[in-house]
């Protein structure tokens, strides 16, 4: 087998992609320290055509060569917004008719092989800091919690992982 060329790829140009239609998808990040973990998401974002991101409280903001150092210029093709606060967020998100979703190990959270949502419905996934996780007022606004299996020895994993695989399975469902 050969490897595809870039061209064999045939992906948009930045200026068709930001006029592209966008999935109903928005991630919200909560005070996440990492600026290559803020711009894995990006790109992750990109691939999945996510609407927009909110970087809220200490996450980082555009532009920084850390994030692009990851996210590959996706800084740049994903829009963003930022606020101070994460539940002000969830606020304007909730108002604009979104389902808050909630990326934490909680009592009563939804595995993430179990999630539904219907192609109809607009969501919210909340990823969370890398040592404190999602902030527990922030798990309090959340319309579900969801969880993803593990079976090793660590507790959780990386917050750009976890988040692109709530991605993909969004993604699926979603499109």
């Amino acid at each position: 087998m050969e490897k595809k060329t870039i061209w064999d790829l045939e992906r948009a140009g930045l200026d068709t992609y930001r006029q592209s239609p966008k999935l109903p998808i928005v991630v919200v990040l909560d005070n996440i320290r990492s600026l290559n973990n803020i711009g894995a998401i990006f790109r992750t974002c990109d691939a999945f055509r996510v609407d927009h991101v909110c970087l809220c409280g200490i996450t980082a903001t555009p532009p920084s060569p850390e994030i692009h150092k990851t996210a590959l210029g996706a800084e740049e093709s994903v829009n963003w917004k930022y606020y101070d606060n994460t539940l002000a967020a969830l606020d304007d998100l909730k108002k604009a008719g979104y389902k808050i979703a909630v990326l934490e190990q909680v009592k009563g959270s939804i595995s993430l092989p179990d999630m539904k949502f219907s192609p109809d419905e607009k969501v919210a996934i909340v990823a969370g800091n890398e040592v404190e996780g999602v902030a527990q007022d922030v798990v309090n606004a959340a319309d579900i919690c969801v969880e993803i299996p593990q079976e090793g020895t660590k507790h959780s994993l990386n917050v750009s992982v976890s988040t692109g695989l709530i991605l993909w399975e969004s993604f699926i469902l979603l499109r």
